[in-house]
């Protein structure tokens, strides 16, 4: 008896992965192993990525808040240290947030910690 094999599903998970790859550079767009090898290292690195993000968008808060509490006559490190002894519940995405956009909210902020 012949040997039966899928060639619909196997073509179709080929081709499946060959659109997710359009776009790349040269033989990762168009050669099935190195095509496929692209794709799945792509995902490691979403994956790892998406982890990063947090690690970044945290340190870009902190550089902003620092920079807005030196106008204030603060440190970044004395300044979260006097919100948390004040009992202010204040995350630092909204506190940076604050300092860009809303400084006079920001200044309040340093005043009542002051």
């Amino acid at each position: 008896m012949p040997r039966s094999v899928n060639h619909v599903a196997s073509r179709a998970k080929r081709k499946r992965i060959l659109k997710l790859t359009r776009g790349y550079y040269g033989a990762r767009r168009n050669v099935w192993t190195v095509a496929k090898n692209t794709w799945e290292k792509g995902l490691t690195y979403a994956f790892r990525d998406r982890k990063n993000k947090k690690r970044n968008f945290r340190a870009l808060w902190i550089q902003r808040i620092n920079a807005a509490a030196r106008l204030e006559g603060l440190s970044y490190s004395r300044l979260m240290g006097a919100l948390h002894a004040q009992g202010i519940e204040i995350n630092r995405m909204v506190l940076a947030d604050l300092a860009v956009n809303h400084p006079e909210a920001f200044k309040a902020i340093v005043a009542k910690v002051k």
